[in-house]
């Protein structure tokens, strides 16, 4: 088929999406809930609705039933990443056991550890609030493919090395064998994590720690921004449009969005990435590309996707371009991206030209944070009476709930395993000011691409390398 042809077909396949999360496609979406419109006290208040947030105050009720805890939003409960994300849930706490080696070599098998009691206490705690979230433990493949530098595979090699080392349960396929798995022309190899990662609506599962959170007495108020912070006598005020929330403690769970304290601001950055889903797959189709197993996968370039079968039988394809906008903006007209859809169509039909004809019918972006360490970091202020946990890096729909119980464990001055940590206390290097973010960022993106392609890193990657500085797709 020509280049023609292919343009052709993977733009009709996009032409009638709806630019609209494919999550939020469902009946049993909650009612919204009031706006705080007085002022109020609590034992924690916590800011910020998505999983981070949610799990903060199911956690804090499960220690302490009398805890009061009031949560606000500044728009809907998983509004933002953690009702429109992948549904990706990975056992990891450092956005894959490379990162981890790289930055916490001392620590990674204690990481891992707590990294799997987590994934493990999360499906406990969807069996025990009966959260019907589709939840499927089937693991997770990294691809290597046709597009890939061959020293790509190597580093498979050297993952699956370290992975058995530390007592996991991984399988290195060649490329016949990963073609058994799941049927692509492009791929060459695979390394399938068994145990340590599985697939979930991110809707479902964000509306069911809602409801679990609301019946063990937590108060929850929507569309209500946060407006400021400040010392109130032994406590802290949270001050909103239309009231306040006095609390002796506060959770700060608001990610990818302008922090309260002006200090984080220079941690993070916010970055758009972006996602579709087909119409259900026919029987035909799918005997066409096997994948019995449901697995999810995602290739292993700097730039990569990730893509996995939802319940009904659609393959969900995201990932690739990560937009960084001047100046961090964060604008809902931002989480619609035609040519990112476009590029993302024809990578698809490249990876399964067997499916040649599939339509799209959800096409969305939402905004994510990214740290310079690629994964969750947390602090306090004010006295320890605030804390905070942020920068997951697209890799927080499991590691939130750790997240959460490490801020906490901050809050309440608890010592746990996890808090005597450097990858608790230590903090990432910090993203430097404009116009020096923007332009490194785009610098990176460019090299990050180049490297994908011949598997070299330029001056510019060893430099930031050696920096401990970075960005990750």
């Amino acid at each position: 088929m020509d280049d023609n042809a292919i343009d052709e077909y993977h733009l009709d396949a996009i032409a009638d999406a709806d630019p609209y999360p494919y999550w939020y496609e469902d009946v049993d979406e909650p009612d919204s809930n009031v706006t705080l419109v007085r002022t109020v006290n609590c034992d924690l208040c916590i800011v910020g609705g998505g999983y981070t947030g949610l799990w903060t105050a199911i956690i804090a009720k499960e220690r302490d039933p009398s805890r009061d805890v009031i949560l606000i939003d500044a728009h809907e409960v998983g509004s933002a990443a953690s009702g429109r994300n992948g549904g990706f849930m990975e056992s990891s706490l450092t956005h894959g056991v490379a990162n981890g080696q790289a930055r916490f070599p001392d620590e990674l098998a204690i990481l891992e550890e707590l990294g799997l009691k987590n994934l493990n206490d999360i499906e406990a705690a969807i069996k025990r609030y009966n959260i019907d979230c589709d939840y499927e433990r089937t693991g997770v493949i990294d691809i290597a493919t046709t597009s890939h530098s061959p020293t790509y595979f190597e580093e498979l090699r050297e993952d699956y090395a370290q992975l058995r080392s530390l007592g996991q349960k991984v399988e290195l396929l060649d490329g016949e064998a990963m073609r058994r798995e799941v049927n692509s022309p492009t791929y060459t190899g695979g390394l399938w994590r068994k145990d340590r990662a599985a697939i979930v609506d991110p809707a479902r599962l964000v509306w069911g720690l809602k409801a679990a959170a609301e019946s063990l007495g937590v108060t929850i108020y929507e569309d209500t921004k946060a407006t400021s912070i400040e010392k109130d006598g032994v406590g802290v005020i949270i001050h909103t449009p239309l009231g306040a929330v006095r609390a002796g403690k506060v959770a700060l769970a608001t990610n990818a969005f302008k922090p309260l304290l002006k200090r984080l601001s220079h941690y993070v950055v916010p970055v758009y990435d972006y996602c579709m889903v087909t119409e259900p797959l026919t029987p035909a189709q799918l005997a066409d590309i096997g994948w019995t197993r449901r697995q999810g996968l995602s290739d292993i370039s700097n730039q990569f996707h990730y893509y996995r079968l939802t319940e009904d039988n659609r393959i969900l394809w995201g990932g690739y371009d990560v937009i960084y906008y001047w100046r961090g903006k964060i604008n809902s007209e931002l989480e619609s991206r035609p040519e990112t859809w476009a590029k993302l169509s024809k990578h698809f039909f490249t990876t399964f030209p067997q499916l040649e004809g599939v339509k799209f019918t959800h096409a969305w972006g939402g905004v994510i944070d990214t740290c310079s360490r690629f994964c969750v970091f947390w602090g306090q202020a004010m006295g320890g009476r605030v804390a905070y946990a942020l920068g997951y890096t697209g890799l927080g729909v499991a590691s939130t709930r750790f997240g959460a119980e490490v801020m906490l464990d901050l809050l309440d001055g608890k010592r746990s395993k996890a808090t005597q940590t450097s990858f608790v206390q230590d903090k990432p290097i910090p993203f430097p000011p404009e116009p020096f973010r923007f332009a490194g960022i785009q610098a990176t993106r460019w090299s990050l691409n180049h490297e994908d392609a011949t598997g070299k890193r330029n001056l510019w990657l060893r430099t930031l390398d050696r920096a401990g500085l970075g960005f990750d797709s």
